[in-house]
């Protein structure tokens, strides 16, 4: 069986590919056999496209047609193969073979078959390869029927160069498509360099996932966060802080019985009819950010759900707790907090569908009514409370509030809910109201409320950082204007980390001894928990225990009238667990935790002496408290001085001074060696 060996030019997707191939023929009965194709893939291909391609695809205008085929020898008729040569989306080559009948010696034959390929190869608007055998080699002829004397030179350049590289091929060995692909440097050239030309490599996706838990990035194929350790797959949506942050979710049936439990030893405890209520809607899960960025916002629905979640795992609420009948504050309430315009701003996203009033405060179709329902809720909650159908209560509302002033949203807020639920406390009959505000953020639009207003105290206890913290404002000094010094107490502490011994110090030595003198009718906290240990905002490492220490205290005010108001806190697990904690005391559970004695840090202690030396001019019982403190911890602060100063003087010394001419310098700026002088 003679083998014929020649080039092909692939169509593949638009582009033209120069490849070699070897056809076996057979003569018997003088009717040759279809060719099979087998490609080649080594650098000669990618040579043979370079040296051609441009060359086939020069010229315009209309071709001559190409000259008549010649036939096989030894044959009274040939085979002359139109191969159009694709790719199917398996990436498998597919070629499809149309037989022309020829007449020996070259004269056409006007058979029905011959003239169906002619159309055939017409309407194809793409060049095709006419290959021609003679027994010996291959002679291709170019033909797209457009003709034109540029494209009949280029067809015979093309010639010309295929038939030089088919010559040099025969020098080589006689190989056929399986010995080319093996053998892939016997082809190789030395006038070319291959070296910039790198094989197709199948595109690796990198694995990138953010935390439920955190909103973290992760960028490795890892199953826990690197940044909290939680489980991507962890079930803190469905149980909670209950379930384990290590293990993908798997139903925790431990978890079940454990807190059933813990429900049953409750039960036992609590009385017949519940004494707080919770407020909560779905609805304000509707409210998030349309617009997809590179990292997931933090304020979003999953903060509710966590929380929710960890409620119903404890048998909380729906159980212990009431829920409260949901209804959207009305305009002329709002009205008396915000502005017209704020209010049909906050209205107008209704018919958008993502908008946003500041890069960070986002708002969709939704966020309208969520915010009308958070605030109906907490006017709601104030009301009954004051009535005295409930004790307590706890507003487990989304969009926040506490940064939203009279004519403006920002940090995430778009209606003030503490201001609103004072309002409705006071319109309730309650004339003094406290709102302390624990949030690690400053609530710069409670401040500016209630500025000048004497009915309403507010205390904040906030990273503050010089102001360079977000959003810059509450410094100890901002007291209230207009008459009103005083009823505006910021703690502003000076850096991250601060944890529960701080906050428990302010509270007993400035909270607890200004709220007392102002003897409130009714407390509200802005209860933020971005304080928490792990939230990814605050950075800051308040626990669950030290969240209910601080509501234990404060529900010891104003007849244990408490309205506690979820505002801001990023971290799922750190926010559920210390949610839970404060609902537990609102219930009459005592603290796990007894913080007694508490020692703060040498940052607190400042920051709590600063704040008592300006507070004690409007609320005299502080002076004294001011005085102790300075007595007890003064000596404190003024050895911790010293040392820093000492710290100091040991980094004048270079270290090499020790052993040359200076060695009694470096000891005696290191603290070494005392100089003793007569007096």
């Amino acid at each position: 069986m003679p083998l014929n060996r020649g080039l092909l030019l692939l169509k593949t997707h638009g582009h033209n590919i120069v490849t070699r191939f070897s056809v076996a023929t057979a003569s018997s009965g003088g009717v040759a056999r279809t060719p099979e194709f087998k490609v080649s893939r080594s650098r000669w291909t990618r040579r043979a496209l370079q040296r051609h391609l441009p060359r086939f695809s020069s010229g315009g205008g209309r071709r001559p047609p190409p000259p008549p085929p010649r036939s096989f020898p030894g044959c009274t008729k040939g085979m002359t193969v139109a191969e159009d040569v694709h790719l199917n989306n398996g990436s498998k080559m597919v070629s499809q073979a149309t037989p022309e009948s020829r007449l020996t010696g070259g004269e056409a034959d006007n058979s029905p078959h011959n003239q169906s390929n002619e159309l055939l190869c017409q309407e194809l608007p793409e060049r095709h390869v006419i290959l021609e055998f003679d027994g010996t080699r291959s002679k291709p002829y170019f033909s797209d029927h457009r003709g034109g004397e540029n494209s009949a030179f280029g067809a015979r350049a093309a010639e010309d160069d295929l038939n030089s590289d088919v010559e040099a091929g025969k020098k080589q060995k006689e190989m056929t498509l399986e010995d080319m692909y093996r053998n892939d440097g016997a082809l190789d050239d030395d006038d070319e360099d291959d070296s910039d030309w790198e094989p197709l490599k199948k595109q690796v996706e990198m694995v990138r996932w953010f935390c439920t838990n955190c909103t973290m990035l992760n960028v490795e194929d890892v199953f826990n966060c690197d940044i909290c350790g939680e489980h991507r797959d962890s079930g803190i949506l469905r149980h909670g802080f209950y379930a384990s942050p290590f293990t993908q979710d798997m139903g925790a049936p431990s978890i079940e019985a454990e807190v059933q439990e813990l429900c049953e030893d409750h039960a036992r405890s609590s009385a017949p009819s519940s004494s707080t209520v919770v407020g909560f809607d779905e609805r304000m899960l509707l409210h998030s950010e349309v617009e997809m960025k590179s990292h997931p916002h933090p304020e979003r629905a999953d903060r509710l759900r966590a929380i929710a979640a960890s409620l119903a795992t404890a048998g909380i609420f729906p159980g212990r707790c009431r829920s409260l009948p949901v209804r959207e504050i009305t305009k002329e309430e709002l009205q008396m907090v915000h502005s017209s315009e704020h209010i049909d701003a906050v209205e107008l996203t209704s018919h958008m569908f993502s908008s946003y009033f500041t890069p960070d405060t986002y708002a969709n179709e939704h966020s309208a009514r969520a915010a009308r329902i958070a605030a109906g809720l907490c006017a709601d909650l104030a009301s009954t409370i004051i009535s005295g159908r409930s004790k307590n209560g706890f507003a487990l509302v989304r969009p926040p509030g506490h940064h939203a002033g009279i004519k403006h949203a920002m940090g995430f807020c778009l209606h003030n809910n503490a201001a609103v639920a004072a309002l409705a406390a006071q319109a309730a009959g309650a004339k003094k109201v406290l709102i302390v505000d624990w949030d690690v953020h400053h609530g710069n639009g409670t401040q500016e409320i209630f500025d000048g207003n004497k009915s309403v105290l507010y205390i904040s206890l906030h990273r503050h950082e010089g102001g360079n913290f977000y959003p810059g404002t509450g410094a100890a000094h901002e007291v209230g204007t207009m008459g009103a010094e005083g009823y505006c107490v910021n703690i502003p502490w000076s850096r991250r980390g601060v944890g529960d011994n701080d906050y428990v110090f302010a509270f007993h030595h400035i909270v607890l001894p200004i709220a007392s003198a102002f003897a409130p009718d009714f407390t509200i906290i802005s209860a933020g928990f971005d304080a928490a240990r792990g939230d990814p905002l605050g950075c800051c490492d308040v626990t669950p225990a030290g969240y209910a220490q601080m509501t234990h205290m404060l529900s010891a005010l104003s007849g244990g009238k408490l309205l506690v108001i979820l505002e801001g806190g990023y971290n799922l697990r750190s926010i559920s667990s210390s949610a839970v904690a404060v609902i537990k005391v609102l219930l009459g559970e005592y603290p796990i935790s007894e913080f007694a004695d508490v020692v703060p840090s040498k940052a607190g202690l400042r920051t709590v002496l600063e704040v008592l030396k300006i507070q004690m001019s409007y609320w005299p019982s502080l002076e004294s408290i001011f005085w102790e403190l300075q007595s007890q911890w003064g000596m404190f602060l003024v050895e911790n001085r010293r040392k820093q100063i000492r710290k100091r003087r040991r980094v004048l010394a270079p270290i090499w001074w020790k052993w040359g001419r200076k060695s009694v310098l470096y000891h005696l700026l290191n603290g070494h060696l005392h100089v003793k002088t007569k007096r």
